[in-house]
C-alpha cells in the first residue's frame, strides 16, 4: 500500500472512531427520553410495543462501525475503538459529575434542579451502559470473527446480523436490568422495553447491512483488497 493510501487509511479510521464515540457518548446522555416508534397501539408485557428511548437512535450506529471496522481493518482496531469508546464515557461521567456539583448562579437560564433532572441520572446511565456495551461489544466482534474465519470472508450479512443480534440481546438485557435496578426505570416496564429495544435493534441491524455492504465494497475497491484482506495502518 502506498504511504498516500496508509495516511488515508489512518483518517478514515480516525473519523470512524469519532463517529463511534460521539454515538456511543450522546446515546448516554439523552437516553432518559422515551417515545413511541410509531403510531400503531400494540402493547407488549403491558408496555407499548416500540416505546423505547431515544438513546437507542444513535447506539445501533456503534454496530455497524466495528462491523466495519473488524472487516477492513481487523480485530485488533476495532478492540481499540471499544476501548477508546469507554474511556470517552469515563471522561463524560467525570465531566457531568463536576458540572452537576458547581451551583448555579440566580440569573442562569438552567437551574440545578433543571440541570439534574435531565443529567443527573446520566451518571448512572453512563455506568450501566458501560458494563452492558463493554460486554456486548467484545461480544459482537468475537462473534463476527469467528464467522468471518467460519465463512472465509464471504457472507457479510450473516456474520454483521448474527453477531449484532446477539450482542444487542446481551446489552438490551443488561442495561435494563442495571436501569431497574438502580430504579431509573419502573420494573413494570422491563418485559416490554426488553421485547421492543431488541426488536428495534434486530430491525435496525437488518436495515443496515446495505450500508455495511457498501463500506466495505467502497474500501476494497479504492485499497484494492481481496475477500477476507484486511488493511495494515503500521
Amino acid at each position: 500500500m502506498t504511504l498516500k493510501n496508509k495516511l488515508l487509511a489512518q483518517r478514515i479510521y480516525l473519523f470512524l472512531g469519532a463517529l463511534f464515540i460521539t454515538s456511543l457518548v450522546v446515546s448516554n446522555l439523552i437516553f432518559q427520553k422515551f417515545f413511541y416508534w410509531y403510531p400503531i397501539k400494540f402493547e407488549v408485557f403491558g408496555s407499548r410495543l416500540f416505546e423505547i428511548s431515544v438513546g437507542i437512535l444513535p447506539y445501533p450506529i456503534t454496530f455497524l462501525i466495528t462491523d466495519l471496522i473488524s472487516e477492513i481493518y481487523g480485530k485488533k482496531r476495532a478492540n481499540d475503538i471499544v476501548i477508546a469508546g469507554i474511556f470517552a464515557s469515563l471522561f463524560s461521567l467525570l465531566i457531568i459529575l463536576v458540572a452537576n456539583s458547581a451551583p448555579a448562579t440566580s440569573w442562569s437560564y438552567v437551574k440545578d434542579e433543571m440541570f439534574t433532572t435531565v443529567f443527573g441520572n446520566s451518571a448512572l446511565a453512563v455506568f450501566a451502559s458501560m458494563l452492558a456495551y463493554l460486554l456486548a461489544q467484545f461480544v459482537d466482534i468475537q462473534i463476527y470473527h469467528f464467522w468471518k474465519r467460519i465463512t472465509k470472508g464471504k457472507k457479510l450479512w450473516l456474520r454483521n446480523n448474527f453477531s449484532t443480534w446477539l450482542s444487542q440481546l446481551i446489552d438490551t438485557l443488561t442495561i435494563l436490568l442495571l436501569l431497574c435496578s438502580f430504579g431509573i426505570i419502573p420494573w413494570k416496564h422491563f418485559y416490554g422495553l426488553l421485547v421492543s429495544g431488541f426488536l428495534f435493534k434486530v430491525i435496525i441491524a437488518a436495515l443496515d447491512t446495505p450500508f455495511l455492504y457498501l463500506g466495505v465494497y467502497l474500501f476494497r475497491k479504492h485499497f484494492n483488497l481481496k475477500i477476507n484482506e484486511e488493511l495494515d495502518l503500521l
